[in-house]
This record gives structure tokens, sequence and C-alpha cells, in this order.
């Protein structure tokens, strides 16, 4: 029988809205691609200027202490200068890392970033996407074009290199060989994200409204009125991952608003080779990192270099301090007796991440992130970057109100 996840077991990762690992920055809305399930109406022309890119940056560091800034959009690479955003938030002390579709990415502008100070890439792929070229691609076909971006930033080195897709109903399935391709390829891919797949629904039953007025949605890039599943939970990505891997183990997590016991983020550390993954951090190893990195550099860890993730080894001397990571060196030290010669392998950690975005309740209540990472700014104020056409298009966060209800009672 498969483990269930109980939060209790695990680290709840110390991140908050004014203390926070990682913030959002979005210097356009124009991207070159289509993605379903894209929480943002793609607009061309739309770069912001340097200017209104260093106010943002400006606010983020007046209401947030953070490690990294994800630079995202739209496509963060269709932007002209994207060079000199990249070393704006290099020169506050923050990693800036870029998170886009890849399609603009050359080797002449990965190594232009690199030298602006760029500190990790996140490439979204995934086969919900209009690619040109690789429409009808599977997941696992996928993994081609993933390995090429890899290569890419193994050539230059010295930058932190991370995937993510949104994952559906149909390909839930995928994702246990995506995780598997990641152990292949361990020395030179970081991080693997899944991000289930949401939408907000426009319920019959429920009226929308703003400010006690009701609204019409359908100008909100996310809101959907077909049947689509949108219930997809981390713990079923959890459970598609231990089909392959049965010991696959999180040890950190960010609750919902609402619901203390949802995993919106769930965070594995796997400890291997290309051939063999020796087990899991534990909780307090999570623990232990986050509190030494916030005492040390004044913020909560968001990326680690590639460097630091290829030193697994020196990792395991914390074993007495984490029982998963006194598993994992007892299974390494048991196979170090049986083939001596896997000394001489370096081992490495990859992260694996699993995220359950916004979940509507019953009650037409928005269960958010706890924590969230992608908190971005809109009006010099600090927003959430997965809702931000609502202010956009009306000024203010929807309310969902089931018919009858008086509005005033509603909130979030």
């Amino acid at each position: 029988m498969s483990r269930a996840l109980n939060h209790t077991d695990l680290y709840r990762l110390p991140w908050t809205l004014p203390d926070n690992a990682i913030s959002w920055l979005e210097p356009t809305s124009q991207c070159n691609l289509y993605c379903d399930g894209c929480y943002r109406k793609n607009e061309t022309d739309a770069h912001k200027s340097i200017a209104a890119i260093r106010a943002e940056l400006d606010t983020f560091n007046r209401l947030r202490r953070t490690d990294g800034v994800s630079i995202a959009g739209g496509d963060p690479l269709t932007h002209p200068e994207i060079e000199k955003i990249v070393a704006m938030v290099a020169s506050d002390g923050q990693k800036p890392i870029i998170n886009t579709n890849g399609l603009l990415l050359t080797m002449e502008k990965l190594r232009a970033l690199k030298s602006a100070g760029v500190q990790g890439f996140t490439f979204h792929i995934d086969s919900g996407q209009q690619r040109p070229h690789m429409k009808g691609k599977t997941e696992v076909e996928l993994n081609e074009l993933r390995l090429k971006y890899a290569r890419m930033l193994a050539e230059v080195g010295g930058i932190s290199c991370a995937f993510n897709a949104t994952v559906y109903e149909h390909t839930l399935k995928d994702v246990p060989e995506i995780v598997a391709w990641g152990q292949e390829h361990i020395d030179i891919v970081n991080i693997l994200v899944f991000i289930a797949y949401r939408a907000a629904p426009i319920k019959k039953g429920f009226k929308y409204v703003v400010g006690g007025k009701e609204i019409d949605m359908t100008p909100i890039a996310y809101a959907i009125d077909a049947d689509r599943k949108i219930s997809i939970m981390s713990t079923d990505m959890v459970e598609a991952i231990r089909t392959k891997y049965p010991d696959f183990q999180p040890s950190a997590y960010l609750n919902g608003t609402e619901r203390p016991d949802h995993f919106k983020w769930l965070l594995t550390l796997r400890i291997g080779t290309k051939d063999k993954i020796y087990g899991y951090t534990g909780p307090r190893f999570i623990e232990i990192a986050q509190t030494l990195h916030h005492l040390m550099k004044g913020s909560y860890l968001a990326y680690s270099t590639p460097r630091t993730l290829g030193r697994a080894k020196s990792m395991l001397t914390l074993a007495p301090l984490d029982a998963g990571l006194a598993r994992t060196a007892s299974a390494y030290l048991h196979d170090l007796v049986r083939s001596p010669l896997r000394l001489f392998s370096k081992l490495h950690m990859q992260s694996v991440m699993i995220i359950q975005p916004a979940d509507f309740m019953e009650n037409g209540i928005l269960s958010m992130c706890d924590g969230c990472p992608d908190i971005t700014v809109y009006d010099n104020k600090l927003v959430w970057s997965c809702r931000m056409e609502e202010l956009i298009n009306f000024g203010d966060w929807v309310r969902a109100v089931p018919n009858g209800e008086a509005t005033a009672v509603q909130g979030h």
C-alpha cells in the first residue's frame, strides 16, 4: 500500500508574503507561443520600460525579502532589453531566473545573459503548447527538446537548469517517464516542476462580482466554461511518480490558504546517479538549509548552483541530523561495499517540485498558495501573479458568490 502524505510529517516551508525565497517579475506580457492553461493574455508590443521594471524591483526590495527573482511574462526573451533586466536583478543582490519557452534562446543570447548575471533558466515545455513543428508530440517525445536546452546550459556552465510542465488529466500518466528522464540526466538537469492544470470555472449557481457588482468573466484568460478536469491534486502526481519510484518521498510543502492539509507546493530532493537513486532528503535537511541560508544571507533559499548540487556526497555528512539522509547514506554505503568503483562516480542532488495552483472551493472561495513564491507587483502592491488578469480587467479581485447569498459576506 502506498504511503499517504501527512503534512505534520513534512517541513512546512517558512516562506511568507514579506519574506520569501522567490519573487515574480513580468517585464512583458508578449509571448511567441500559445500554451493551454496560460494565466496571462498575450499582447503584442506589451514590453514594460526599464524605468517601470526598476520601479517594480524597488517595490519588491521595499516590501519583500527574496533570494531569486523569476523573470517571466509573457516570454521575457521577447523583451529587447532582457540582458539589462537581468543585470538589474543581479545588481540588487538577487538571483535572476528566466522563465521561458526557449524559442528565442540561442547560444549567443545565452552567453550574453550569463555575462549579465543570469543564475538559472526554467523552461516551460509540455504537450499543451502549440510549438512550431512539434504539434502532437507526446510528453516523452518532448524529452528530446528538453535535452537540447539542458545541453546548451551545460555547455555554458554554472547556470541552474529547470523544466516545468503543466499536467493534464491525459498526461498524468507521463509524469513518471519525465522523472525517469530527469534521473538519466541528473548531472545537467537540476529541477523538475509539475504543475496541475487549473482554470477559473464559470459555474452555474454562482455569480461573479467585483465590488458588489456582477461582472462577465469571459475576458479573463484563465476563465473556462467548458467541462474540463481541474481537480488533479499534488498527491495524484505523487502517486503517479510512485508507480516508477515506489519510495519517492517529498520532504517539504506549502499549504493552502483555506486548507492547511492541502499540499500546494511539494518539494522533493533526491540523491543519486544516472543509473541509481539512493534516496531522498528528509524534512530536517530542508529546515537546516533554509534556516542557515536565512541566517547567512538574510533570505530563504530558492536556487542552488549546479556546482552545489553536484556535491551530494558532502551532504551525506549531515546524515546524523536527518532521517532521510541517513537512509540515503546507508543505501549508498551498502552499494559501495558491493561496487567500490562507485566511489569515483559523482553523486548529484535533484529537485522535484509539484504544484497545485488555486482551487475553487464549494462555497466559491479560492484556496491560494499560502506563502506564494510567485507574487508579483501591480500598482505598487504585491499581488498573486496567477490572478493578475482580474486586476487588469476589473481593478480588483473577482469573488464567486453562490446565487441567493449576500455578497457582503464573501471575501478573500
